[in-house]
């Protein structure tokens, strides 16, 4: 049975109601579904719209329509009937050619089960004129794979959305961007994808919300240990002094900087949190007057040089540097990789007044012209935070809507053949919300969509032919921005302050205690949440402004989020030229270019 949008809008236009496409899309999905044509359903419509004194047709009162009307007065068409009423709830997400297609799989499965004189009389008999019909999803655009009104009831686009201008505008470069083609080669090219753990890389989920004190409190002196020992090697220090020690010389202490409140570290408020083998955890306030440059934050691991003549109050007169790990070192198996391009880009992936997720099909559309060899995907993908989400109108559980969504990506750019990285994001409504959080699970993946798509946890180092990412979704630029202090005597990059700080506490979330909506499992995240090398690329989305800068040799992406409230916002893209090279100027990014555009 064929449904024409374009008749039933003439039908309705006979009695001046208008219909938008949306509306006659939505219209035309009743008519499959109730078996009706278009005559019959603008009847209905126009009786309905009478009998309520409604004057014109908007999509709640479609929804209002379909509940009150055809589903208690019209029995459903003979393609959703089924004999068995335990699958209506799920079928009501999925699109109607898929639904004939579970039909088909079904009779296919129950018919393995029969005899062969039984099977033989309800097997279809085909030949060369009628063949048996085969799931063709691979062929379907994204539009087709992805319907939201089966979701959601008001799956109405975003007009500021879709009337922007400013499309494909590049916001900020590094490098050597102009004349560079941007392009990949897709599935042609050869990509090594490998994840580096520190030791190793969390892989599933783990049991959570039971952790004691006490092993938090071993976790936070094991890193203060850690790190005061490679300082105290680089520096070549004698030794530490305990804290609360009263000296009349000058000393040398190693701790955790704390704040003396629970509210924001401020100048006055700075204590100094000692080791246990030197201090046993001791604490001590710290005078900042007599240094010129400081920039300090909760949780930083620090040495300090200054007088405790009273061991009540420390004096501060000098403060160590942190050291950054060394960068990676190929292998063999990373030689011979030539150039290759990297598309990355933030959830969330609708704007806040719509959850058609345009600008996603919009991306899916990007990755299929310019054919990156690698795209990095960020959630969220279904946001927590997003208005039907909080206020429960979605018609569908959560995990369905993000598995909807991730087919869509997943076969929407499969002509493409680009690599697929999925990255979690503590914003998932549907995945664990636990730092650090385990990759997604997709039972679903087609066979031979298995080569090309990784799924990996938050946070994740992440070597492509031997290039190393370190890949966060959580926004630590701006939980590290509202608790930093700094002075300093002349200009100061806040931003580059903070991803130093990153780099050199060799940590994904160097921050104690977290911010309050991290729900952080300690143990884990010793184990998993650690840099196990410097990256060469680090990308960190935030809800601050884009940026691309080169931090300690750390080429660091800021590419923001996709969307931004009601309006695009930005991805990234990077072409890399291969690994990390020294020459007699010092060692060569393997970065050559990078880009921020508008979506």
């Amino acid at each position: 049975m064929s449904v024409s949008a374009e008749r039933l809008v003439e039908e309705l236009q006979i009695f001046d109601v208008d219909c938008d496409e949306a509306l006659a899309e939505k219209l035309v999905e009743l008519c499959l579904l109730y078996g009706q044509n278009e005559e019959k359903m603008a009847t209905e419509v126009i009786a309905f719209l009478t009998s309520t004194g409604k004057g014109r047709l908007t999509s709640e009162i479609l929804n209002s329509f379909e509940h009150e009307c055809l589903s208690k007065r019209l029995p459903k068409g003979p393609h959703i009937a089924s004999r068995d009423g335990g699958h209506a709830g799920a079928r009501d997400i999925v699109s109607i050619q898929e639904l004939i297609e579970v039909e088909e799989e079904e009779e296919t499965l129950l018919n393995s089960y029969t005899t062969p004189s039984k099977g033989s009389q309800k097997r279809v008999i085909t030949t060369p004129e009628t063949p048996l019909t085969k799931r063709t999803v691979s062929i379907r655009s994204p539009h087709q794979l992805l319907s939201p009104s089966s979701f959601s009831p008001s799956a109405t686009r975003s007009q500021k959305y879709n009337s922007r201008s400013n499309r494909g505008e590049v916001v900020t470069s590094f490098g050597s961007a102009q004349g560079v083609s941007w392009s990949g080669r897709g599935g042609a090219g050869n990509i090594s994808l490998k994840v580096l753990g520190c030791p190793e890389a969390l892989t599933g989920s783990y049991k959570s919300m039971f952790q004691k004190l006490p092993d938090i409190r071993e976790v936070l002196t094991c890193k203060i240990e850690e790190l005061g020992s490679d300082l105290k090697e680089h520096y070549q220090i004698e030794a530490f002094s305990p804290v609360l020690a009263a000296a009349q010389e000058p000393v040398t202490l190693l701790g955790q900087i704390g704040c003396d409140t629970n509210g924001k570290l401020n100048s006055k408020s700075v204590i100094l949190e000692g080791d246990r083998e030197h201090s046993s955890g001791a604490q001590i306030p710290v005078d900042l007057s007599e240094l010129k440059e400081y920039s300090l934050f909760p949780g930083q691991v620090v040495i300090m040089e200054g007088i405790n003549t009273t061991g009540r109050k420390f004096i501060a007169t000098k403060l160590y540097e942190g050291l950054p790990l060394p960068f990676y070192q190929p292998t063999q198996e990373d030689e011979g990789f030539g150039q290759t391009m990297v598309l990355v880009a933030c959830g969330p992936y609708t704007t806040s007044d719509s959850i058609t997720y345009d600008p996603l099909l919009d991306l899916i559309a990007i990755i299929n012209r310019d054919r990156p060899d690698v795209c990095i995907l960020f959630g969220p993908f279904l946001d927590a935070k997003h208005e039907q989400v909080e206020n429960c109108l979605l018609t569908s559980p959560f995990e369905d809507v993000f598995k909807q969504c991730l087919r869509t990506v997943i076969e929407g750019t499969r002509s493409s053949g680009s690599h697929l990285v999925f990255v979690p994001s503590l914003r998932d409504v549907h995945h664990e919300p636990v730092y650090p959080q385990p990759p997604f699970t997709y039972s679903d993946l087609p066979r031979e969509d298995v080569k090309r798509v990784r799924f990996v946890s938050e946070p994740c180092s992440l070597s492509l032919n031997g290039v190393v990412f370190g890949l966060t979704s959580t926004d630590l630029l701006f939980h590290m921005g509202a608790e930093e202090i700094s002075s300093s005597s002349g200009t100061s990059d806040r931003l580059s302050r903070i991803l130093k700080h990153i780099l050199t506490q060799r940590s994904y979330y160097p921050l104690y205690p977290p911010q309050e909506d991290m729900a952080i499992d300690y143990e884990n995240f010793y184990t998993y949440a650690q840099l196990p090398v410097t990256p060469d690329v680090f990308i960190i989305p935030s809800e601050l402004k884009y940026f691309v800068k080169d931090v300690l040799g750390c080429i660091c992406v800021n590419p923001g989020r996709l969307t931004k409230g009601q309006v695009g916002g930005t991805f990234g893209r990077l072409l890399l030229r291969g690994q990390r090279t020294a020459n007699r100027e010092g060692t060569r990014s393997p970065c050559a270019a990078v880009q921020v555009v508008r979506i």
